[in-house]
């Protein structure tokens, strides 16, 4: 069976991205449409700002940091982004983590969880398809999305309501299908068309 990686997102001191991310890892574990559920959080992955020398299209990384990540993002078959929003876009880490790697995140889907104020972090999402897809991600429409989401920290734990948990669901049954049609994409054999 495939694995989702769920990836926290913001870093930055009283961050609530591990609250929301550790409920989507609960999520997607009761779910049942992956063999293994993994959390992954940007704060203690640690990138630097990205120094490799190299384009990462060529995969020649000379930092152990680079390598360990591209092994990370390699090993999964789908993602999960648990992102804020800040100033109408997605964090800096975010793409930071994304620009590291190029081959690694190909042919995989990814789905959003955005949270904020008013706008649920929907402007965030929407601005990082474009960076996604230029990597052959597949973002998927189901997405969830937050408004409002200091609202919905009780205790240390995320309250869910109903329809963040729906939306979860067929977020989960998406990624589920998209992985399992994009993997054969992914094999050894599968050479570019001429």
């Amino acid at each position: 069976m495939a694995k989702l990686e769920v990836i926290v997102a913001s870093t930055r001191p009283g961050r609530i991205g591990p609250v929301i991310g550790s409920w989507t890892e609960r999520l997607a574990r009761e779910h049942g449409g992956f063999g293994e559920v993994e959390l992954v959080d940007l704060a203690e992955v640690g990138l630097p700002f990205m120094n490799e020398p190299l384009h990462p299209r060529l995969g020649q990384y000379t930092h152990r940091h680079t390598r360990e990540w591209s092994a990370k993002v390699r090993e999964a078959d789908a993602f999960v982004f648990v992102m804020p929003e800040y100033n109408y876009g997605y964090n800096a880490e975010l793409k930071n983590a994304i620009d590291y790697l190029h081959d690694e995140w190909k042919y995989k889907p990814v789905g959003l969880v955005s949270y904020g104020g008013v706008s649920a972090g929907t402007r965030a999402a929407q601005m990082i398809k474009q960076v996604v897809t230029t990597l052959k991600m597949t973002p998927l429409a189901e997405a969830v999305s937050i408004p409002f989401v200091q609202e919905f920290i009780i205790e240390g734990e995320l309250a869910p309501n109903q329809v963040m948990t729906s939306a979860a669901g067929a977020m989960l049954d998406e990624l589920v299908r998209v992985a399992a049609a994009l993997r054969p994409l992914r094999t050894p054999e599968a050479e570019p068309l001429p």
